[in-house]
């Protein structure tokens, strides 16, 4: 059975991977951590540039999609089936869409475009699914889509290890910093891959996520 470690890595490489894509190639569309697009939008507003539309729409796209994990979740596990491989298989889909319709019809000069709007969207809607699933059926794991909690609670952490604690609280904190940890670190790694192959190779490059999703949908999950 996948242990939950290798899961948090996976959707944490992903969440920087998709993410930095999107910025990248959708001219500063946040696709995972889509607060972001609220600094972006005051940004674009303020210079003229392209993507007003596009960050304006994400946010509302994205509740939409993760209310609609939640309901398909909710409805699978009342009829006593797991909803953790189908949503991950829905997750995976979407981010093959979005490799599609990437390639195919980017780049995207004007991420505002319909095109564009179809293609970030698809991208969106994957990392939404992602969100949820994570909320709902791997709470305890840390964010793979959001770097600031798990960077604030390392800081704590150590801060509180560095400081001493008594013994029956130092496994636990030592237990969480590693968690956090690894999740920074699978991001960060992500947003790297993402970047060197976005240079290199374009839009072909988010091949690999559809894979590495594919790895966490496909291996044996508990739900």
């Amino acid at each position: 059975m996948m242990k939950r470690p290798g899961i948090a890595a996976l959707l944490s490489f992903n969440g920087g991977y998709v993410d930095t894509a999107g910025f990248l190639g959708l001219q500063g569309l946040f696709t995972a951590h889509v607060t972001g697009n609220f600094v972006t939008l005051g940004a674009a507003l303020v210079l003229g540039t392209h993507g007003v539309a596009a960050k304006l729409l994400a946010l509302p796209e994205f509740i939409l999609m993760v209310a609609l994990a939640r309901l398909a979740g909710a409805t699978l596990a009342a009829r006593g089936r797991s909803a953790t491989r189908p949503l991950l298989v829905a997750k995976v889909l979407l981010l093959l869409a979005f490799f599609l319709l990437a390639v195919t019809l980017g780049p995207f000069p004007d991420s505002d475009a319909p095109l564009a709007l179809l293609t970030g969207f698809t991208a969106i809607a994957a990392m939404a699914i992602q969100n949820a699933v994570q909320r709902v059926h791997f709470a305890h794991l840390p964010p793979s889509t959001l770097m600031t909690g798990n960077t604030t609670q390392v800081t704590i952490d150590l801060v509180d290890l560095l400081r001493g604690l008594p013994p029956e609280k130092a496994p636990e904190v030592h237990a969480r910093l590693k968690r956090m940890a690894a999740s920074i670190f699978w991001f960060a790694l992500g947003c790297a891959v993402s970047a060197g192959l976005y240079a290199w190779i374009g839009f072909w490059g988010l091949a690999v996520p559809v894979l590495v999703g594919a790895a966490a949908a496909l291996g044996r999950l508990e739900s």
